[in-house]
């Protein structure tokens, strides 16, 4: 069994961010915002030579657009997964839900849609490297068979280790912390992705995959409940969802709200 990269810290101990996108200028742009913000940054231009650069040098998180020539982005992001954690952000094309579903599914933790504001970008990876980081020593969270240690960033079931993502992780720590408790997914976007406003298919698709991990019968949860016209509600005693199916947003009316690239001033991607 290959054994995971450990990360290789930089020599002032900035974060390392590796850019991956076949468009010259938005990978000149994007790293050039990263890079005044305080950033490592790497760049490549397509899926071999990222994982050539990821291998030499492993990143603290990578954007990676979806579309790159040959290997594409969600290929990329597989072969990287299976060497060890990182965060990731995907870049999609504006307005193609199915891209940005997909990738949410294979494992990325965000995901930004072209043409896009380079300062929102930057805002996002550090929001994503933000939570990424080690919680401060403190008690281990836990209920119907799962356990959650904040402080060491690892999850079991029924003393089984789950393989979470970043912002999955997070989901389940929050539900954890707060049995019982409805929230809509705008609440959970604020609480567990730190944003304001956002596509909420984002938390529906993390939904969808912490249920596959934590339930027996994802497609009947009885952990993650839906609350109609709500969200979603965690039961921690595993009693039968009144509803008793998986729904697909878990609440009634719009699907999502304005997105997080629709920002003003300078876009990349266009």
């Amino acid at each position: 069994m290959q054994q995971p990269h450990q990360h290789e810290e930089t020599r002032d101990g900035s974060p390392r961010v590796l850019v991956v996108d076949d468009d010259p200028t938005v990978a000149e742009v994007v790293a050039g915002y990263l890079d005044r913000a305080g950033y490592v940054v790497d760049r490549a231009d397509d899926g071999p030579t990222a994982l050539t650069r990821a291998a030499a040098h492993w990143p603290d998180l990578v954007v990676l657009d979806l579309m790159l020539p040959g290997m594409d982005g969600l290929e990329v992001c597989r072969r990287m997964r299976g060497q060890g954690p990182v965060p990731v952000i995907m870049l999609t094309a504006r307005g193609d839900e199915d891209d940005r579903v997909l990738g949410l599914e294979v494992g990325a933790d965000d995901y930004v849609t072209k043409p896009f504001s380079p300062r929102e970008l930057v805002l996002r990876v550090e929001s994503v490297l933000r939570r990424s980081r080690p919680a401060a020593p403190g008690r281990l969270l836990g209920a119907a068979g799962l356990t959650v240690d904040p402080a060491a960033r690892r999850a079991t079931r029924n003393g089984t280790e789950l393989a979470l993502t970043l912002r999955e992780f997070d989901l389940l720590s929050f539900f954890l912390r707060h049995p019982g408790r409805a929230f809509s997914r705008e609440d959970l976007m604020r609480e567990v992705w730190g944003w304001d406003f956002g596509d909420l298919s984002t938390v529906t698709v993390h939904v969808r995959r912490l249920r596959g991990k934590v339930e027996d019968d994802p497609a009947r949860p009885r952990l993650i409940q839906t609350v109609w016209g709500v969200g979603y509600r965690f039961d921690a005693t595993g009693t039968a969802d009144a509803t008793g199916t998986a729904d697909a947003t878990g609440t009634a009316g719009a699907t999502g709200t304005a997105d997080a690239t629709g920002t003003a001033g300078e876009e990349a991607g266009s």
